[in-house]
């Protein structure tokens, strides 16, 4: 079956299709147009973040820069915080050090104070102990000239005179002075008396006519010493040095050898060994003596004691 068109129906659809074909084809050409601007839009887009980014860049440096130097100004306060602290912990103990040294020192000058007060106070007490007290009257200390040998038997009869004579106020004591000596005789070691001075008395007395008259007439005495037929006093140092001598506590040691002399080691490790004398010290009480070994001479120390002479 066939339709039949009206020919202005025709006609208008044909008008529409043109058109559309006209609109068709200018929408192309725009499509067209616009396509070349597309890849520059999309560079543009694709510089934009690395734009942003360089911008960034400086700024990012600069804040890093700045948090480094943070960073390594806080390590340096910490590092000298640390330093200033040790520094102080070696102070401390360097003060602490210090004063114990210090307290040390003190306490060590403290007992050598103390010990030379107390040393001193000895002194002084026996100093005090030894001094011969001043008379009141006259009396004065002299010396007396007797047999050598015969000096105890002197004072005997001198003693038995005063009591015998009744002249216990004008004559008060009379002294030999003696001393302790140790000697070594025989690998022995003994203790002696010696006598200070052999063949003189002490004789402390007011001197008069009577007293004079009793003390020379006594037998064994043969004077006093003086200036002429004068007698004269001992000064009270004198007799005060005397006295203490006399009352030494240790024994003095007798010396029976001199410098240069020969003498036989009888004790010590050097038992029977022959040496020289080189230097005496009489205030230690020891010796030194050159002893050979292989040919050379070589100085001991020994006491006094441990030698003889040969």
């Amino acid at each position: 079956m066939s339709v039949e068109v009206e020919p202005g129906v025709t006609s208008a659809i044909e008008d529409d299709v043109d058109e559309l074909a006209l609109t068709s084809a200018e929408s192309s050409d725009e499509v067209v147009a616009a396509a070349p601007d597309l890849p520059e839009e999309a560079e543009r887009e694709e510089e934009r973040p690395e734009q942003a980014v360089e911008e960034a860049a400086p700024t990012l440096e600069a804040e890093t820069s700045e948090v480094a130097e943070a960073v390594v100004e806080t390590t340096t306060i910490e590092a000298e915080t640390t330093v200033a602290e040790a520094e102080e912990g070696q102070l401390e103990q360097s003060v602490e050090e210090a004063a114990a040294t210090l307290e040390a020192e003190t306490s060590e000058i403290t007992e050598a104070v103390v010990e030379a007060e107390m040393t001193e106070a000895e002194v002084t007490a026996e100093e005090t102990e030894a001094e011969v007290p001043e008379p009141q009257d006259d009396r004065a200390w002299y010396v007396v000239h007797c047999y050598s040998g015969y000096e105890n038997k002197v004072k005997h009869n001198l003693e038995q005179r005063i009591e015998t004579m009744q002249m216990q106020s004008q004559i008060f004591q009379v002294v030999v002075p003696t001393e302790d000596e140790m000697e070594v005789r025989d690998g022995k070691r003994r203790i002696i008396e010696r006598r200070v001075f052999p063949g003189y008395l002490l004789v402390q007395m007011i001197l008069t006519d009577d007293s004079w008259y009793v003390v020379r007439n006594t037998p064994g005495v043969t004077g006093f010493v003086g200036m002429g037929n004068e007698p004269t006093p001992l000064r009270p140092e004198e007799v005060q040095s005397i006295m203490k001598r006399m009352e030494a506590e240790a024994p003095k040691i007798k010396v029976t050898f001199k410098s240069g002399q020969k003498v036989r080691i009888i004790d010590g490790p050097f038992n029977e060994f022959i040496g020289m004398v080189d230097e005496i010290d009489m205030e230690r009480a020891k010796v030194r003596v050159l002893v050979s070994f292989f040919g050379r001479e070589t100085p001991v120390e020994l006491d006094f004691l441990q030698v003889e002479k040969t």
